[in-house]
């Protein structure tokens, strides 16, 4: 197993767990940390923090580093080079599992966070306790039914120390106004149990979201054919008594299977894309360059890197 360990209090309090309840035998536990280098020396002290824990907890410790000086960088990208990293060292350790320290307070403030940007069913259903990261490997997250107060409390009762991330109380950031004022506010003046009924909320979602992909992957079994040339050609006739969202579903299926950008894919986005396959013959290029194409019943998709001239 993989540890991811920030050196904050959630993946400290994580991977003293999990050291404390791993077993003697042929399976060991990993303790990985990215330093992102966006804080000079308190990211180096972070990193030094993460050693030492390891250490002292008789662990493995890996440690990869991400350069974003002399240029312009998003929370976005920070996360994707770390997810990266944390991937690769799935890949070269053999790791079974990586765990992550996402507690029910992360679930809330991305279910608030997902509403207030515009989200659907499948965005309400928050973090999932579990999904593939690769082939065979599984990334956990252990401490979702818990909340950050019950992390702190364990903490102080290890006599534990932890690093604060000093970004994590700038304000400018969308994220941290949710979870320093915008919940607080919610939970004294609204309800006292906002964090548990937004992770029912999301726990619901997930329920109804697993029918509905399981709906929208049988539709793309049916009516999708992917070409060796890298297009995905869509049966519109198929689609012309099914539900809208149940046809945007499917779309979002096609995106993920063949690993296109979904960033930038909002809302409008994917409803227009729903239409065309629905409407008159048409051609519309969409967030990363993707090409849709309407003719004769059929949606052609192709990404950039596709086979040029086809249209």
């Amino acid at each position: 197993m993989i540890v991811a360990v920030s050196g904050g209090a959630d993946s400290v309090a994580l991977l003293r767990a999990v050291a404390a309840v791993r077993v003697p035998g042929a399976g060991r536990v990993v303790a990985v940390h990215f330093n992102h280098r966006l804080r000079g020396q308190a990211s180096d002290g972070d990193e030094q923090f993460v050693r030492q824990l390891a250490a002292e907890l008789k662990l493995s410790c890996e440690i990869g580093h991400w350069d974003a000086s002399g240029r312009e960088w998003s929370e976005e990208q920070a996360r994707a080079a770390r997810y990266d990293f944390l991937t690769d060292a799935a890949r070269r350790l053999g790791a079974r599992f990586v765990a992550t320290a996402h507690t029910a307070d992360d679930v809330a403030e991305t279910v608030l966070h997902r509403i207030l940007r515009g989200t659907g069913i499948g965005g309400l259903a928050g973090i999932p306790r579990c999904r593939e990261l690769l082939p065979g490997v599984a990334l956990i997250r252990p401490l979702l039914g818990l909340r950050r107060q019950d992390v702190l409390q364990y903490l102080e009762q290890q006599n534990q120390p932890f690093r604060e991330d000093e970004s994590n109380l700038d304000v400018r950031f969308t994220r941290n106004r949710i979870r320093r004022e915008l919940l607080p506010l919610l939970e004294a003046q609204y309800n006292p149990q906002v964090c548990e009924a937004l992770t029912r909320l999301a726990g619901l979602a997930a329920e109804a979201q697993q029918v509905i992909q399981t709906a929208a992957e049988a539709m793309m079994d049916r009516s999708v054919r992917f070409e060796s040339d890298g297009r995905v050609v869509v049966a519109c006739g198929d689609l012309k008594d099914a539900p809208s969202h149940l046809v945007r579903e499917m779309l979002m299926a096609v995106w993920k299977r063949q690993a296109w950008p979904q960033q930038e894919m909002s809302f409008d986005k994917w409803e227009e894309l729903a239409q065309l396959a629905s409407g008159e013959d048409c051609k519309i290029t969409l967030p990363g360059g993707i090409v849709a194409f309407k003719s004769d019943g059929l949606l052609s998709l192709l990404a950039p890197n596709g086979i040029s001239g086809v249209w």
